[in-house]
């Protein structure tokens, strides 16, 4: 993905309310799971984590889009935004 195209995405992630918890387990098998689902059902979803550690919030973000073959749009502050194109597309994202 080109940066316009993550730009639009990230303003379509303004207005999403958070549909995964991550809490002091951090990463489990159920929270991947979860988050698959969730990927599944909208496409673009944003994640927030409850660890105060940036670092590990920037490395969950990669590890996340790794498991899940999700493209990292954004992360600011405890918020994570995941995007992938499910096989009917809802999102239609521009070509420039």
């Amino acid at each position: 993905m080109n940066s316009k195209q993550i730009s639009y995405l990230r303003g379509l992630a303004q207005s999403l309310s958070p549909v995964v918890m991550i809490g002091n387990n951090g990463l489990t098998e159920s929270v991947i799971k979860e988050i698959n689902v969730n990927l599944n059902a909208h496409e673009l979803i944003k994640i927030k984590v409850m660890s105060d550690d940036r670092a590990l919030r920037a490395q969950m973000l990669v590890t996340i889009s790794e498991q899940t073959n999700s493209v990292a749009v954004h992360h600011i502050g405890k918020q994570l935004v995941l995007y992938r194109k499910a096989d009917q597309a809802k999102i239609v994202i521009p070509s420039k």
